[in-house]
């Protein structure tokens, strides 16, 4: 399959760090251009400062006005990739309202409105690309929200690929992923979750943020696959 993204425009939402970042790097290596979408523009403007064709640009999923301005600053793109997050990872007695609904617009009603917004101005041969994650699939105390909002982001996929086709709508749901996400943790604390996990789970690690990019890149050029979920994560649904 031919991965190269040359004449394409795309832009990579939540890409001023972390995945994003990284798929961002590919896409531009591919010879995309690509333009870094983050609701802190000064962020975007530092993460394209190494990529040989970037442009930043002010977006947050939380907002359909900020979603709508940034496509009408842009107008038509190619590809859109959401690794856009708000986690909120608590016990449901914990629960708060708030946290809980920014959870769910950032990776379902933001993308909705994404695709509101840009799926029209988008070409045929044209994708959209989500994050789900395999805590929709692997339901854990404390990972309601998550799981939940992962869940609903797998099937709002199928739903979207069919009212924008011909554009393609896919989601990748990946494991635990030594992205950068878990450097909060000290570092022994980190190293012991990443054995735990790896110790789980068929492949035996912990994913790289290689195995998610090489998911990400191929969902954008994979021109007869629409309204499915990938799941990158070391056979975790099977234990």
């Amino acid at each position: 399959m031919n991965q190269s993204l040359s004449g394409t425009t795309v832009l990579v939402i939540g890409g001023a760090k972390h995945l994003g970042l990284a798929i961002a790097r590919r896409a531009d290596a591919a010879g995309a251009s690509v333009v870094i979408g983050a609701r802190d523009l000064t962020a975007a403007q530092s993460a394209i400062t190494d990529l040989d064709n970037g442009r930043a640009v002010a977006i947050d999923v939380t907002d359909e006005a900020s979603i709508a301005a940034a496509a009408a600053e842009l107008g038509a793109v190619d590809h859109i990739v959401s690794t856009a997050a708000a986690h909120h990872n608590v016990a449901v007695r914990d629960l708060d309202h708030d946290a809980t609904v920014t959870a769910f617009e950032a990776k379902v009603i933001g993308p909705m409105l994404v695709a509101k917004h840009f799926g029209p101005r988008m070409p045929a041969s044209g994708s959209i690309t989500l994050f789900s994650g395999v805590a929709a699939w692997k339901p854990a105390p404390g990972y309601a929200v998550m799981g939940i909002t992962n869940g609903a982001v797998a099937f709002a996929v199928s739903h979207l690929a069919v009212e924008l086709a011909p554009v393609r709508v896919n989601a990748i749901s990946p494991g635990i992923v030594d992205s950068g996400t878990w450097d909060g943790m000290p570092e022994s604390d980190r190293d012991a979750f990443f054995s735990g996990v790896a110790e789980g789970i068929p492949a035996g690690r912990v994913g790289a943020v290689d195995d998610i990019v090489d998911a990400a890149q191929w969902l954008l050029t994979a021109g007869f696959v629409s309204g499915e979920t990938i799941h990158v994560e070391g056979g975790a649904r099977s234990v």
